[in-house]
């Protein structure tokens, strides 16, 4: 790739992950090499499964307590964020064509990271490496910096229409 650029995809709407795995299997199938850190996410989904045939090198930088959806942050939850950040720089120097950091965003506005810690990723970025950030709150520094921002907006969705949950396959 001639020219990488920063793109974000943010916004309370659901689609996020969904579209910067779109944009994965795009790149995979050009031939590039993609690295996937997926924030404040641990254990099975089943794009994990999918992504690995597909040559995509996935990690996840969440604790074993699992999402932070009624608890506070724990000083585990942070050394998890923060181990991924230094991940994710590593695979800039590694050479990857595209490095997507899946839930950055929210770990920034989780307090597991701060501000300052994104903008070093976005600072270190080769010139001819895409990078993605996902997650809801990106700040406006985020925003500022970035190529392209997508902001995904809620309209409807069934989990809070009908209180249906996560599915396998779907959502998970």
């Amino acid at each position: 790739m001639e020219l990488g650029q920063f793109q974000v995809y943010t916004g309370d709407g659901k689609g996020k992950t969904t579209a910067a795995l779109g944009l994965a299997l795009r790149c995979r199938g050009a031939g590039m090499r993609v690295f996937i850190g997926q924030f404040m996410k641990a254990g099975d989904t089943s794009e994990l499964a999918a992504l690995g045939r597909l040559g995509v090198d996935v990690e996840q930088f969440g604790s074993d307590k699992g999402l932070l959806l009624g608890r506070k942050a724990a000083g585990e939850d942070i050394a998890c964020a923060r181990a991924g950040v230094e991940r994710v720089l590593d695979a800039m120097k590694r050479g990857y064509d595209v490095v997507i950091a899946d839930e950055i965003n929210c770990a920034m506005m989780c307090k597991l990271l701060s501000e300052e810690d994104l903008m070093r990723v976005v600072d270190a970025r080769p010139a001819a490496t895409e990078l993605v950030f996902t997650g809801r709150g990106a700040s406006p520094a985020i925003l500022a910096r970035a190529d392209l921002v997508t902001d995904m907006r809620a309209v409807k969705h069934y989990y809070t229409e009908k209180g249906l949950p996560a599915r396998v396959g779907i959502e998970k």
